[in-house]
Order: C-alpha cells, then structure tokens, then sequence
C-alpha cells in the first residue's frame, strides 16, 4: 500500500493527473503550496491530483479573493475525495484563518463520513489537537468547534442553511443526487454577506435527472472551451463512447490507480450492473442509475425491419402516468415459436388532465386494425379508460398485484434473452430505458419511475409481454 502521495503500489502505470475536462489554469499566486505543505505535515501527504487541485483552487486574485469561488470536483469513487474535502477544510481553518465551514451532502451519513474522518484527523495530529475545543453531535448536526473560533458544521440538507449566516466555505457532497436547485440556492445565499466566500461540490457522473450537477457541469464545460466564467471545473471521467472494459478509460477517471487503487479491484467490479460500473468506476453519465433495462442490453433487441401484421393475433397494453399527464398504447405479437415484438402505437400528453374518453375512442380505433386478444391495464392509472372499453365490447384484462411483478420479470428475461424484438422506435426507448426498479416488501420489484420520469410505454410494454410470452400449451417446457 502507498504510504504518500508520491509512491506507487508497483512499479507500473499510474492514473491520470491531469483532468480529462478542466477550467482554464489561471496565471495568479496561490495558497496551493501552503495546503500541501500543511498536509504533510499532519501526516496526510496528497496525491498528485489532489496537489494539482490545491494549486488550482486556491488561486486568489489581485485583491485577495478567490479566483474561483465556485469549484466542481467529478471523480470516480475510491480516489479520495472525501479525503481532499476534510484536508481542504481543516487548512481553511487551520492556516487560512477561515472562521466557518458548513457542508452537507444529499443523506446526513455520507456528511458524517467526513466529519468522522476529519474527527480522527484532528484525534491523531498533536498539531492539530492543540486548536481543537469541542465537538457536538445532535441530530441533524454535528459540530466542531476550534480555540481560534472557527466552527465546522455537518447540516441535513433539507435544513443545512437554517440560522447560517456568512459561511467561508460551503461544501456540497454527491452533487449528483441532488434533483433540483433548492440546497444549492439556500446555501449559496448564506454566502452574500461573506467577503471571499468559497463553494465547493463534489461527485462522480450522475444521470439524467442529476439536475444540480448538470447545470454546474455545462458551466464547467463552456469554462474548459474559454467561456467566461469563475467556476473552477475539474472532472477526472473516460470520454462518454468508452466501453467498459477500456482500459485507458480507468485510468482517465481514476488518477488514484497505481497509489492507492489496484487495476485488479477496477477488473473485478466489471461483473457488477453496467450502469453502476459507468458511474462509480469510469465517472460516465447514464440516463439512469438502478435501470430496469440496460441500454446497451435493449439496443441488442433492435429490428428495424420488424413490423406489425394485420392478421396475427395481437396485444394492446395502456399505460397513464399517475399525474394522468401522459399515456401509451403498445401493441405485442409473436414472430416465429420463440420471439415477439413490441411496438408503440400511441402516445397522449395534456398538460392538465388526459380525457378518458379520447383516450377510449383512440384505443377503439387501434383495435379495429388488428385482431386485439385483450387490452391490459392497470387499475391504478388506467381502470377509467378500461371502463369506456368494455361496454363497446373490446376484451379488457386488468394487471395488478403479483401479475404486473411477473410481467416486470418476463419483460426483463425477455430482453435479456433476445426473445423481445423492437424497431428502435425514439419514444418507446426512452421511455423503456427511464423505468427504475422500485422495491416491494415481498422481496419483489415492479417497474416505475423517478420524479420526471415518464415510463408509460415501459409499463405497457412489460404488460404486452405477460401475454406474448405465455405458452401456446398447457405444457410450455418438458423434462428429459
């Protein structure tokens, strides 16, 4: 195991350094050399990356503030980052003379990580110990306090900024789980009262509801290409088209490897889900973390040629959103013994409220075209459209229950099996690929969705496949 910043775990190929994306570097002093000689000092030496971003975001200008009072840190997980975040914050109070440093991350745990580690860092330096004066712990908060006056606060984030007033440093940790800008902006306006205030966030690559860290992202980028802009951006990640099992990607994302991190650990953790692999190791975004559907797994189903026939037996499914915003109609039909297709029909939006009646007269239409076995539906979303169906003497089979758990299932063994066939239809994948697993009690899991997510067409089509997938005999597999 390395001892410092400076020795390898062998003599090989080290991660990269440099970030992959990165602000411009800035020609002004900076408090950077301080900060590393501070941290050999207590017996913490930094890594190379996190020499280099000691340098970088602790340039001040002509006037004494920070060139960057804005600093965005992307790297993969297991580099150090929470180990950069509590040096940072003791230097700050240490040798900066910074009075206040509160930070807060999406669950009150991951803060605690740190503020024990910090703890412990303080525990360990008779350097350190001698400014030490007391902690508190309460819920919700915890508390370091310091002889020189400076306090250390760990805060939930529903309540992080509440009776904060004028915080040097701000740090925001697992950016990525934040789905809007509330913390950020309570935070950052306890600031505005401070002379050289200091916002710090930290995390891997998100998804597409990652909704913070996209928009301090997009920053990040126009700053690399010349925008101007004072953020700090420094994102160690693999470029986006990296599959996962490149090997140059690794070492792009984590700048840790060959310090503190073995090749051989990055080699194993390739058998766990993609999506996971993508964020956590090669700090590339997803569309979704915990999908029901891997990308790469749904593109393999794809058949442009594929199209329904008018005269094969067919399946309808509807699904309508909970808000009753959106809706979809997908239709399911064998193709040979063993495979079957999906195909989206029909999608509604009204921003109000869907009318059940259109939805209706819109599915009878469908179903004069084809020689529909039944239209499935959910009775949560979709039992008032089901309603308007059967009188007009349309077949109708309500899934709920442990039947919609089976279809999830038979959706995804489906998938994974290339049994399912689609033709690659722009809405029905990203409705398909929006679905997250939601847990049930049982042990089950059901297809559902985030809070923007819309996974009607998801839905349907794991209920067109209960149906698809059913055997055509009472015997559908035989022994010996």
């Amino acid at each position: 195991m390395a001892e410092n910043g400076s020795e390898r775990l062998e003599s090989g190929r080290v991660g990269v350094t440099e970030p992959r994306i990165r602000s411009k570097s800035l020609d002004l002093p900076s408090r950077g050399q301080e900060m590393i000689d501070f941290c050999k000092e207590i017996g913490h030496p930094l890594l190379k990356w996190q020499e280099l971003l000691a340098i970088e975001t602790l340039k001040y200008k002509p006037d004494g503030r920070w060139a960057h009072p804005i600093v965005g840190v992307m790297i993969a997980r297991q580099n150090g980052k929470s180990t950069f975040m509590a040096l940072r914050i003791l230097f700050g109070i240490y040798k900066l003379d910074e009075k206040m440093h509160l930070a807060t991350a999406h669950k009150l745990t991951t803060s605690a990580e740190i503020f024990f580690k910090v703890g412990q860092m303080i525990e360990d330096s008779p350097i350190l110990q001698a400014n030490f004066a007391k902690k508190y712990e309460s819920k919700g908060s915890q508390e370091i306090r310091f002889v020189n006056g400076a306090r250390y606060l760990i805060r939930a984030g529903n309540s992080a900024a509440r009776g904060i007033a004028a915080p040097d440093v701000i740090h925001i940790d697992e950016l990525r789980e934040f789905t809007d800008e509330e913390i950020w902006s309570s935070m950052r306006f306890t600031q505005m009262s401070n002379k050289n205030p200091q916002a710090i966030v930290y995390s891997n690559a998100g998804h597409a509801q990652s909704v913070l860290l996209l928009k301090l992202r997009e920053r990040g980028l126009a700053a690399s290409q010349g925008g101007e802009d004072s953020i700090g951006w420094f994102e160690w990640s693999a470029e986006q088209d990296k599959p996962i099992n490149d090997i140059d990607g690794w070492y792009q994302a984590n700048p840790s490897l060959g310090y503190t991190i073995h090749e051989d650990n990055i080699r194993d953790s390739l058998s766990d889900r993609e999506d996971i692999f993508r964020t956590e190791v090669l700090c590339q975004f997803v569309d979704m973390i915990n999908p029901v559907i891997i990308p790469s797994e749904w593109a393999k189903c794809k058949d442009e040629k594929v199209k329904l026939d008018v005269e094969k037996d067919t399946w309808f499914a509807i699904d309508l959103s909970p808000d009753r915003q959106h809706a979809a109609l997908v239709a399911g039909q064998r193709i040979g013994k063993d495979k079957f297709m999906v195909s989206l029909l029909q999608t509604w939006y009204n921003p109000i409220n869907l009318d059940d009646k259109l939805l209706a007269n819109d599915v009878a239409t469908w179903v004069r075209k084809y020689p529909v076995n039944t239209v499935a539906f959910s009775k949560s979303t979709a039992a008032a459209v089901a309603a308007r169906l059967q009188p007009a003497g349309i077949p109708i089979h309500e899934i709920s229950g442990i039947e919609y758990q089976q279809s999830c299932d038979e959706f995804v063994s489906a998938i994974s099996s290339n049994r399912l066939v689609h033709k690659g239809q722009e809405e029905l994948d990203k409705q398909v690929l929006s679905a997250v697993k939601l847990q049930r009690g049982d042990g089950g899991w059901v297809m559902g969705r985030l809070k923007s997510g819309i996974v009607c067409g998801g839905v349907a089509a794991s209920m067109v496949t209960h149906f698809a997938t059913r055997a055509e005999t009472e015997v559908d597999i035989q022994v010996g």
